[in-house]
């Protein structure tokens, strides 16, 4: 076990691998899939629920739920996927959500040239989720899936429980929006 636990502190283990020592009980793997994933989890859940210690509980329930079900879990060919659809469903339940956009924050800096820089990139990301802001809900959760969180189509579809070519209907038809809406 000794030799397992080494070789999970390196960032060169696959997500799948980590699934299966952590499905036999390795701490180490389960803490290093946690690690992996929160970050990203808890931004996917904020944009589906502007609640952070509403996100912040859907998590800690869902990961303390794969502890103590390891056992009985399936093999998953991608362990994104499964935790974000597990949060999804989990927060769905937990509340009659609907995803608001994202305004990116206004970061200040010392250097002029760097706040220069930032407050352009700013400007650019508030003109981004505004024309994202104007799209229906179900195309702004399927741009964020896609574009922010690098979801295949088949794994978006898994997630909202549609079929791959409504996902890529609802992409095409999100971006022409967004195009229209930029101008």
């Amino acid at each position: 076990m000794a030799g397992s636990e080494n070789i999970i502190n390196q960032k060169a283990i696959a997500d799948h691998e980590l699934w299966t020592a952590f499905k036999q009980g390795n701490v180490s793997a389960f803490n290093e899939m946690y690690r992996r994933h929160a970050g990203a989890l808890y931004n996917y859940g904020y944009h589906l629920l502007p609640d952070t210690s509403l996100v912040k509980d859907a998590m800690q329930d869902l990961f303390a739920d794969l502890w103590r079900t390891r056992n009985n879990l399936s093999e998953t060919s991608s362990v994104k996927y499964y935790l974000f659809r597990s949060l999804r469903r989990r927060l769905y339940r937990l509340a009659d959500i609907k995803p608001i956009p994202y305004i990116t924050p206004s970061q200040t800096e010392s250097i002029e040239d760097l706040k220069i820089r930032t407050e352009e990139y700013t400007l650019l990301m508030q003109r981004l989720q505004l024309s994202m802001s104007r799209l229906p809900e179900r195309q702004q959760e399927v741009i964020r899936l896609r574009f922010y969180d690098n979801f295949s189509w088949e794994e978006i579809a898994g997630i909202l429980q549609i079929n791959e070519q409504s996902v890529r209907n609802l992409v095409q038809r999100a971006v022409v929006k967004m195009r229209e809406n930029w101008k």
